[in-house]
């Protein structure tokens, strides 16, 4: 089982919106998650840093979820995460996807379930979340 962090819900993200996420990787981080969508069981964006898990080395897997079916899931080989070392991801809600600012480098995601409002979000593994701002 997964340490599930904190849980936000309502949070009203629209297009044109954009939300923080700042905390602390563990020291001996393996992965984690966070995820953006309409709430638990429908992902638009599924954000996996993974050090070393499930096969990958120093990869962003993203995916996108709809009840209990996932997607294609899509690699990123920019990674800027440190083991030990804090971060600050932004993550920017656009009409038809999401970019994703990381520390020197950005991708866009696509609004694959054409969600018009995203309203959950949560952290998962080896994470610490410190702060959330959205505006």
């Amino acid at each position: 089982h997964v340490p599930q962090g904190p849980v936000c819900t309502n949070l009203g993200l629209k297009p044109g919106q954009r939300l923080t996420v700042k905390g602390k990787i563990a020291p001996n981080a393996k992965s984690f998650v966070m995820n953006l969508g309409k709430d638990a069981t429908f992902l638009g964006l599924h954000f996996n840093p993974r050090f070393d898990a499930h096969g990958d080395v120093n990869t962003i897997v993203c995916n996108s979820k709809k009840v209990e079916e996932w997607g294609a899931e899509h690699r990123e080989t920019v990674f800027p995460f440190q083991k030990g070392g804090t971060v600050e991801i932004t993550f920017g809600v656009n009409q038809n996807d999401v970019t994703v600012h990381l520390p020197g480098h950005q991708f866009t995601f696509p609004n694959r379930l054409n969600l018009s409002v995203f309203d959950y979000f949560d952290t998962q593994g080896d994470f610490t979340l410190q702060s959330l701002s959205w505006e």
